[in-house]
């Protein structure tokens, strides 16, 4: 089999399946795939203002086959289109004579659904509990996607055309249950929750199905290329660890000889990378209607803010109602203050009661808001956020690509929380080996969003299959520590002659105080990321780094 593309990292990923909590690319059966698109779109793009439910044509489903699970008052295994058995666990809101808005919860990779009605409050990510979504009145479905749990199947990656199409049946089964409250016949009045794996099916499903009528994805994608393999670079850190998650477990072959051809050769075949493009979300994004508030992490090194700020932009464009939260967690370590931690889980509350209860008097969260590195909550109107004077800094000097020049593994100064212990070995962290670029920061500066960085370069290095990179991180002085715990890697040309790139490191979060000074960093290597081709050296003629600031920001109350 022809290997012409570089690595690919495999495993989709939710940290929580380690810790036990709980695109227009073509797609390989699409012509399949039932849609049901809305007859009408959004009348607003503005979270809380004026809102007209898209109508949504009838849906009619087929015939179902359900059986309730032996010993079990609320699991049930429902059979999906292609005869694979889907385990729910059905947990109806106490019965008050009146039919109840449900809630689909999906679980992190690897995992299978929730059952825990134990726990209140908020989970690890401050995601939704069950119980929580009982106290504000709604039936609540979580189930075990097809290849995990009690499921069969084979894992297809939150694909639209299998595990889409799964969910597509289990609303249809809730749509049946006593209690239901329903828009239409087989449209019950609904809306999903859910972080990383759990975040992207419900892209793909309301990509899919209009009867969804709100979503809250947390720590979700727009597309497995620019998230796992951005510079056609491995994300190894994440990719290997969560590999191990999903190994004993059926897994579409394109996952397994894409990861053993990655840490083989660093090589895959190009089928193997449209199999993982297909699955989305992509351009697709741009299908959904239902109002959707992204909540992302500014620390995740997984999904790193840039797959929820695109995802958002496309929604924003399409003009539907869209919201979007910052956060410090995620796949990755809060290695700062992270702030209030129960703003995920209130604010996807107060986005559910709006757009699926129909209640305008709940006190919805702002358009765009976000937590700085000092734990402080900012908002504003929009994103982007219209930008004040940018900070600039240059360097030049020469990178020796040596393993020593590596960022990462970070340590904890005891406050790495519940994932420290599997985050923190592929987490970035200050280089001690590397071409530093120091950077003056304005005493007020609110830096945020994707710093722009151009290299002027020459340099060699020993023939070699792995690529040829650097990477680039931005490193708070007074701290140590790297803003966002983000890595962008750089692809570079090894051939003596003389050449230029310009790129976009990954999007940051920084709120500047009195004497504060940031350092650019350029190494050779990376936890977080395969190891490129090392030896020789890179002499950097210039080094030009740019970061975006906020004009104006208003604190939040």
């Amino acid at each position: 089999m022809s290997k012409s593309v570089r690595t690919w990292p495999v495993a989709l990923a939710v940290a929580a399946a380690i810790t036990g909590c709980s695109s227009s690319s073509p797609k390989t059966a699409s012509s399949t795939s039932p849609t049901t698109t809305p007859a009408s779109t959004a009348t607003t793009a503005a979270p809380g203002g004026a809102y007209t439910r898209p109508a949504c044509p009838p849906h009619n489903a087929p015939p179902l086959h359900a059986t309730r699970v032996a010993g079990s008052t609320s699991d049930y295994d429902v059979t999906s289109f292609d005869g694979t058995r889907i385990r729910v666990h059905w947990f109806p809101v106490p019965t008050t004579g009146k039919p109840a808005p449900t809630v689909l919860k999906g679980p992190g990779w690897g995992s299978p659904g929730d059952t825990n009605t134990a726990g209140s409050g908020y989970g690890l990510f401050g995601d939704l509990s069950i119980n929580a979504l009982h106290q504000a009145g709604y039936n609540v479905l979580t189930w075990d996607p097809r290849g995990f749990g009690q499921s069969t199947g084979t894992v297809e990656t939150d694909s639209p055309d299998y595990e889409g199409r799964d969910v597509q049946t289990l609303i249809d089964w809730v749509a049946a249950q006593p209690g239901v409250q329903l828009d239409a016949e087989n449209d019950p009045r609904m809306g999903m929750v859910g972080a990383s794996y759990g975040g992207g099916i419900q892209l793909t499903v309301a990509s899919i199905d209009c009867r969804v009528d709100a979503i809250v994805p947390q720590l979700a994608w727009h597309s497995l290329g620019t998230s796992l393999y951005k510079a056609e670079t491995a994300k190894t850190g994440w990719g290997n660890l969560l590999y191990g998650v999903a190994a004993t477990h059926t897994l579409d072959p394109h996952i397994t000889s894409a990861h053993t051809d990655s840490n083989a050769s660093g090589l895959i075949a190009p089928d193997d990378i449209a199999w993982f493009l297909s699955r989305g979300p992509g351009d697709d994004v741009g299908k959904i209607t239902a109002p959707t508030l992204f909540e992302q992490g500014t620390i995740d090194t997984l999904f790193s803010l840039d797959e929820a700020a695109t995802n958002y932009q496309i929604l924003k464009d399409k003009g539907v109602p869209v919201a979007m939260l910052w956060m410090c967690s995620g796949h990755g370590v809060c290695l700062t203050d992270p702030g209030d931690q129960q703003l995920p889980g209130t604010a996807a509350l107060a986005w559910l009661a709006r757009y699926v209860k129909d209640d305008a008097t709940a006190k919805l969260p702002p358009a765009f808001e976000w937590v700085d590195q000092n734990g402080t909550d900012h908002t504003a109107g929009q994103y982007p956020v219209p930008n004040g004077a940018p900070i600039a800094a240059e360097g030049h000097g020469k990178l020796a690509l040596t393993a020593d020049s590596v960022s990462g593994p970070a340590v904890s100064a005891g406050n790495a929380g519940a994932l420290g212990g599997i985050a923190l070995p592929i987490t970035p962290a200050k280089a001690t080996h590397a071409l530093d670029v120091p950077i003056t920061v304005p005493p007020t500066a609110l830096v945020l969003g994707a710093p722009t960085l151009t290299l002027r370069y020459s340099g060699t290095t020993p023939p070699g299959e792995r690529p040829t990179r650097v990477f680039a991180q931005l490193v708070d002085d007074a701290t140590g520590v790297v803003l966002g715990n983000q890595i962008t890697p750089i692809q570079v040309t090894l051939d003596g002659k003389a050449h230029t790139a310009t790129t976009p490191l990954e999007i940051v979060v920084f709120a500047a105080r009195p004497g504060a000074h940031l350092t650019l960093q350029l190494v050779a290597t990376t936890v977080a990321y395969a190891q490129p081709r090392l030896g020789g050296s890179v002499d950097f003629a210039s080094v030009k780094v740019s970061l975006p600031t906020v004009a104006t920001a208003t604190p939040a109350t």
